[in-house]
C-alpha cells in the first residue's frame, strides 16, 4: 500500500484505529443493524405476502415504528443512566423478541397480527435505545472526532444494509422466511456479546435528579431557543414525514408492482441503497472535521428528495437500481450529519434529550406511513413518491431561508454550540 493510500485509509478510519472502546461499539452496531435490516425486509415481505394490501403493510410499519414516540423519555433516561447498560438491555430484548417471532414463523403460526405484534416488540428494542446509542459516540471519541465517528457508524449501518437485505431476500427465496429471521437472532446475539466489555463506559453527564417529565420539558425549552438545533430537527421531521415512510413501507410494493421483482430482487434493490450509503459515509469519514457541515446537510438532503421523486416515476429495473444507489449516496448527507449537527449545536448535558427529540421527529413516521399508505391506495406509490420528493425539496428551501446560518455552520465556531441564535 502506498504512503498516500495509507494516509487516506488512516484518516478515514481514524476513530476505529485509535480508540478500542469505539471499535467494540462499532462492531456491536454492525451486528445490531445487521439484524435490524434482515428482519425489516423479512417481516415487511411477509406482511405484504399475507395481505397484498398497501395500506395494511403501512399499518404494520406504523406499529413497528410506534416506539419512536417514546424518544424524549428515552433521551431523558440516556442523560441520567449509564448508556452502555441501556444498550445491553435493548440488545437482550431484541434477541428475545426476534427469537419469539422466528419460532412462530418456523411453526407456521406467523399470521398478519403476529407479525404486527412482533414488529412492535422488535421496535421497542430498537427505537428507544437510539438516543443512548447516538450520544454514547461523543462520550467515546470527543467533539473533534464526532463527524468521523458518526460517519463510520453510518458506514456500519450501510454495510449491513448491503448484506442484510441481499441475504434476507436470497434466504426467503432459497430457505424461507423463518431461516432469515433466525439469522437476525444470531446477529443480535453477537451485538450483545460485543457490548459487554464496555460496561465501564457510558458515564452520566450532569447528575440529573429531577423527574423524567421535568427533564423532558426543560430540554424542550432549551432546544426551542436554539435556532440551529431547531432547524436540524425540522429537517429531520420533514424527511421522516415525506420520504422515510416510503423507504420503510413501500419497497416491496415497488419491487412487485412497478418493477416485477421477486424477494431476491427486492433484496438487491435495497442492497444498492446500502452500497450508495456506504460510499457516501466513507466520503464524510474521510472529510473528517470539515467546514460547512450544515450546507452539506441541507443541500444533500434536497438532492436526496429529488432522486426519490425520479425513482417514483421509474418502471425500469436497471434505472431503479442506479437511482437507489444514488439515493444511498445522498442519504449519507442526511443520516450522518443530522446527528452530528445536533450533538455539536447543543450542550453536552442535553445530548440525550436532544437526540430523544430527534427520535420523536422520526416518530412521525408511523402516522405519516398511514397517511401516505391511504394516499397510495388511491393514487399509487409512484405518484405518492414523486409528490413527497418534491415537497421535501420545497420545505428545505424554506428552512434554508429561515436559518441561513446553518448553511455556513461547520462546528468550528468557539461558542456557537452554546449560544442559541436569537
Amino acid at each position: 500500500m502506498s504512503t498516500g493510500t495509507a494516509t487516506v485509509v488512516g484518516r478515514t478510519l481514524g476513530s476505529l484505529r485509535d480508540n478500542r472502546a469505539f471499535r467494540l461499539f462499532w462492531l456491536s452496531n454492525l451486528f445490531f443493524f445487521g439484524g435490524v435490516w434482515t428482519q425489516t425486509l423479512v417481516l415487511g415481505w411477509l406482511a405484504y405476502e399475507t395481505t397484498h394490501s398497501d395500506f395494511l403493510v403501512a399499518v404494520f410499519t406504523a406499529v413497528r415504528l410506534a416506539p419512536l414516540l417514546l424518544g424524549p423519555f428515552a433521551g431523558a433516561y440516556a442523560d441520567r443512566h449509564n448508556r452502555v447498560r441501556l444498550l445491553i438491555i435493548a440488545a437482550s430484548w431484541a434477541l428475545v423478541a426476534v427469537s419469539a417471532v422466528a419460532t412462530l414463523a418456523s411453526l407456521g403460526r406467523a399470521s398478519y397480527w403476529v407479525l404486527v405484534v412482533g414488529g412492535l416488540a422488535i421496535g421497542l428494542a430498537q427505537s428507544p435505545s437510539q438516543p443512548a446509542r447516538a450520544s454514547l459516540v461523543m462520550d467515546l471519541v470527543g467533539r473533534q472526532n464526532i463527524s468521523n465517528a458518526n460517519a463510520l457508524n453510518s458506514m456500519a449501518l450501510n454495510m449491513t444494509q448491503v448484506i442484510g437485505p441481499a441475504l434476507g431476500g436470497l434466504m426467503i427465496s432459497g430457505l424461507g422466511a423463518p431461516a432469515a429471521l433466525w439469522v437476525s437472532t444470531f446477529w443480535y446475539a453477537i451485538s450483545l456479546v460485543t457490548l459487554l466489555p464496555l460496561r465501564q463506559y457510558g458515564r452520566v453527564v450532569g447528575g440529573h435528579t429531577g423527574s423524567a417529565v421535568r427533564m423532558v420539558t426543560s430540554g424542550l425549552r432549551e432546544i426551542a431557543r436554539n435556532r440551529l438545533a431547531s432547524t436540524v430537527l425540522l429537517v429531520t421531521l420533514a424527511a421522516n414525514t415525506l420520504i422515510w415512510p416510503i423507504a420503510q413501507s413501500f419497497m416491496p410494493v415497488f419491487a412487485k408492482e412497478s418493477l416485477g421483482l421477486d424477494a431476491a430482487g427486492l433484496g438487491w434493490l435495497l442492497t444498492c441503497t446500502g452500497v450508495g450509503g456506504l460510499t457516501g459515509s466513507l466520503v464524510i469519514a474521510w472529510l473528517g472535521d470539515f467546514r460547512f457541515k450544515g450546507g452539506m446537510f441541507v443541500v444533500g438532503t434536497a438532492i436526496w428528495g429529488m432522486l426519490w421523486a425520479a425513482f417514483g416515476l421509474s418502471y425500469s429495473p436497471v434505472a431503479s437500481f442506479v437511482l437507489m444507489t444514488a439515493i444511498g449516496v445522498m442519504s449519507a448527507a442526511f443520516g450522518v450529519l443530522q446527528t452530528t449537527l445536533l450533538l455539536m449545536t447543543t450542550n453536552e448535558s442535553l445530548h440525550g434529550r436532544a437526540l430523544g427529540v430527534q427520535e420523536l421527529a422520526i416518530g412521525i413516521m408511523p402516522l405519516a406511513s398511514l397517511a401516505l399508505g391511504a394516499f397510495a391506495e388511491h393514487y399509487g406509490v409512484s405518484i405518492t413518491t414523486f409528490v413527497s420528493g418534491l415537497l421535501l425539496v420545497v420545505l428545505l428551501a424554506l428552512l434554508a431561508l429561515w436559518t441561513p446560518q446553518l448553511l455556513r455552520y461547520g462546528g468550528h465556531e468557539a461558542r456557537e454550540n452554546q449560544e442559541p441564535l436569537p
